[in-house]
């Protein structure tokens, strides 16, 4: 390997030691105790060599934003891809979309703006999970051409619904996770009935 690529790949796994430690330090105390000189302490480096990675907090914020939608399309398409039925496929999405939000609070917390500001500028990865779930909505639909109008507001009552159970999970303790399963089951399962009823 020539030195080229041995700095490249070196300052690719600065980079990536970066955004590691600002998810530790996150997971440990929170959104709010995040700070660059934290994380520069927790990868023994000084803070102005952070600067030369991330130009600030935000850069950091965003990076992690878009790591965290990427996670959650290949959740989600893996999902899609257990089934051939719009029906089955928006039920699988959702349970993934779901299971995510559960598994890594910090980063939906982040991705959402959950108790937090979230990063507000939009990139591709953050309008893939509703690319993905309207496009099956629109399956669903028994209309030849369905109205993107329409298509979103189905895709907004599965949203607000599983968005607003995820998030009283988060800020509270929330139910148990039995309940939550079923709450969360009759939620889909009753939004897909309505939408294949009309």
């Amino acid at each position: 390997m020539g030195s080229k690529e041995r700095i490249l790949r070196q300052k690719e796994e600065t980079r990536a030691n970066i955004l590691t430690a600002a998810r530790e330090i996150v997971k440990d105390e929170g959104w709010q105790g995040l700070s660059m000189r934290k994380i520069a302490d927790k990868i023994e480096y000084t803070a102005p060599i952070i600067y030369e990675y991330f130009a600030n907090k935000e850069a950091i914020l965003q990076e992690l934003t878009c790591k965290g939608f990427t996670i959650l399309i290949k959740d989600l398409e893996a999902a899609k891809a257990d089934s051939d039925e719009p029906a089955s496929q928006l039920e699988g999405m959702w349970l993934a979309y779901w299971n995510f939000a559960l598994k890594n609070k910090e980063m939906y917390q982040l991705m959402y703006g959950v108790e937090m500001t979230c990063c507000a500028q939009r990139t591709s990865e953050s309008d893939t999970p509703y690319q993905l779930i309207s496009g099956c909505i629109a399956k669903l639909m028994k209309v030849e051409k369905p109205d993107p109008h329409v298509i979103k507001q189905k895709y907004f009552t599965f949203f607000s619904v599983i968005h607003g159970l995820i998030s009283i999970n988060i800020v509270g303790n929330g139910l148990s996770d039995d309940i939550n399963k079923q709450i969360l089951k009759d939620a889909i399962t009753g939004i897909i009935r309505y939408i294949e009823e009309e």
